[in-house]
């Protein structure tokens, strides 16, 4: 198991080098005398490295905030001292395998070479001139790309060597999976008010203000908004949107193939090396000997990956007459296709539409009427956005605009009107009192800008002012104590041993052997914690939203450690916490390494190679 594990961590180690070398090619800029940054014991960091790691912790971070990141903003994000940390680590582990003599011959270092796509020609093998051409588009020659790639290849016989000596904690694997798989065998009745016979006497004045003075929570008004906005939208406009029955007919014949389609089948694609095994595998199915998706299975496949998607009886060429006569869920077949001999299965009909122009003429002039009125709003952001620069007040926007006012109680579980816009409501929460409203923009190609009036703190609401809440509240209560005390008396009965679940009218279920990762529908989330913590033949009273469960403990199971499950738990949890172990015993390591290791950095030379990010 370790073996593998190392096997793999070398692979990803070279397959990450020939990535990130591969990444260089391009790279233009770096021009002059300047080849390393500094060094890290005895091994230079070259100028090439280190912008690789830059350039790729600059794109990632753009990924992540969805534009293109300046380097201002990568240096505020400390992205340049990450990366140097990056190449700093990898030379010091570098500098440390020289130190402990270890290396790679050059046939592992020929074998990566070869390897790589990049330096093949146009009859897919390994040549020696593209091969130089590449690495000199790269700002690199052959003596260098081939140093780095040994130096990558030690490091990784480095790293290897510290996972490989960490065994996987077998023991813990097996204490972990007796704890999973340990079983409980248990039955269990639901119990609800409409099983018990309660008869609630009028509440008293004392009666309701010791449940209110008891739950506060329940009473307390959520925080306020008072909100002043101005919106407009689409919708609001869109009847007032002229349409040109001349576009409209344009728009229809552009989106013909919307309107007007083919009768279509929904199909899935089997492929295989020799029409003979189409074939027979053709004759299985019509022999009842198997079926279309237990030969998927037997690839290692899933429907999904053989969807062949909705297609015309055209698209399918010679195919296309034997799969328009099938009946649904039928095969037919084998045809040949660019992959090879295939079988297909048809799995539904989808009959040729033809809408007319007439017929369509609603959707197309609703269309046309919204795209048009959504094209009106943006152009009126410049001018509303100059008007609130120049100090208009929504009040003036609304004289001034189309913009329409609107007031508004605003909490948290407000999502009527323009609080079902998320924008909405993700400004309202943040502006405050005073401060002035901004222009922005809704989902749907609305705008809106809004104040804030006042802000109401959360506060509990006098008990004259919701009595009725609270006598509702109040009757929930005496509710749900009278359901538990009618299960406390049933849980009595059956801890005596002398009555039984249906003995006491109770509609039981027993589970059996069920896991702590288990799920019984109905019960409450910390149903199968409270089991596992019951012993066995114990009774146990389980309140549930208003009513309860009762639940007896009738076995306990232990980890059936003879079972394929159990075995397969065990390893894998060894594997993955001796990985993690590994894992940290390795990064212990490495900083061990960078803290012995001599750093040297030339500053100049980082700030010249930060210029070409500028």
């Amino acid at each position: 198991m370790a073996n593998g594990k190392t096997k793999n961590f070398f692979v990803w180690i070279i397959m990450g080098l020939l990535f990130v070398g591969l990444m260089g090619f391009g790279a233009t800029g770096l021009s002059g005398n300047i080849s390393s940054i500094g060094s890290v014991g005895e091994k230079p960091v070259s100028v090439q490295r280190y912008y690789q790691e830059l350039q790729s912790q600059i794109s990632i971070a753009s990924a992540q905030a969805g534009r293109a990141l300046s380097f201002p903003e990568a240096e505020a994000a400390n992205l340049p001292a990450r990366a140097l940390q990056t190449v700093v680590a990898e030379r010091s582990l570098d500098s440390e395998a020289a130190m402990l003599g270890l290396s790679v011959g050059d046939d592992v270092v020929g074998e990566q070479v070869l390897a790589n796509p990049s330096f093949r020609g146009i009859d897919g093998a390994f040549d020696r001139t593209v091969y130089r051409e590449a690495l000199a588009r790269s700002n690199t020659n052959v003596r260098e790309y081939e140093t780095d790639l040994r130096d990558g290849a030690s490091r990784a016989l480095l790293q290897g060597a510290v996972f490989t000596g960490v065994s996987d904690p077998v023991a813990f694997g097996e204490v972990v999976a007796k704890f999973t798989r340990e079983g409980r065998t248990f039955t269990w009745a639901p119990l609800t008010s409409d099983n018990v016979e309660i008869t609630l006497p009028e509440p008293t004045d004392a009666d309701l203000q010791a449940h209110y003075d008891a739950n506060p929570e329940l009473y307390t008004s959520l925080e306020t908004r008072v909100l002043r906005y101005v919106w407009l939208t689409p919708d609001m406009i869109q009847d007032d949107m002229p349409v040109d029955e001349n576009e409209l007919r344009a728009e229809y014949e552009e989106r013909i193939d919307e309107f007007v389609q083919a009768e279509r089948r929904l199909i899935e694609r089997l492929v295989f090396s020799s029409e003979e095994d189409a074939q027979t595998a053709l004759d299985a199915i019509n022999a009842g000997e198997t079926t279309f998706p237990d030969l998927v299975e037997e690839r290692g496949l899933s429907l999904s990956d053989v969807d062949g998607g909705d297609v015309t009886e055209a698209e399918m060429g010679d195919a296309g007459a034997a799969i328009f006569a099938s009946e649904t869920g039928g095969v037919s077949g084998p045809f040949p296709s660019d992959l090879g001999p295939t079988l297909f299965r048809m799995n539904a009909v989808l009959a040729a539409r033809n809408t007319t122009f007439e017929e369509a003429l609603p959707q197309l002039r609703e269309d046309q009427s919204a795209a048009r009125a959504r094209r009106v709003i943006e152009d009126q952001i410049d001018p509303i956005t100059n008007l609130m620069a120049g100090g208009a007040t929504l009040d003036n926007l609304v004289e001034q605009t189309d913009m329409v006012l609107g007031e508004l109680d605003f909490t948290s579980v407000t999502t009527d009107g323009i609080a079902a816009y998320a924008a909405f409501r993700e400004l309202a929460v943040t502006q405050n009192v005073g401060d002035y409203p901004e222009l922005a923009e809704l989902d749907d190609g609305g705008l809106f800008a809004l104040e804030v009036v006042e802000i109401h703190e959360p506060d509990l609401i006098p008990l004259d002012d919701i009595r009725e809440d609270v006598v509702a509240g109040w009757e929930v209560q005496e509710t749900t104590a009278a359901v538990i005390a009618a299960a406390e008396d049933k849980q009595a009965q059956l801890s005596s041993a002398v009555q039984d679940f249906a003995f006491l009218d109770l509609d039981s279920v027993q589970e059996t052997n069920i896991t702590r990762r288990g799920f019984i529908n109905g019960a409450p989330s910390t149903f199968l914690t409270e089991i596992f913590e019951m012993e066995q033949g114990d009774v146990r009273v389980i309140p549930n939203e208003g009513n309860a469960i009762i639940v007896r403990l009738d076995a306990i199971t232990a980890a059936d450690e003879t079972d394929e499950a159990y075995t397969a738990e065990v390893a894998s949890v060894a594997e993955t916490v001796g990985e993690g172990i590994a894992q940290d015993i390795y990064e212990l390591y490495n900083r061990t390494v960078q803290l012995r290791t001599d750093v040297q950095i030339n500053e100049q030379a980082l700030n010249a190679v930060h210029t070409n990010f500028r």
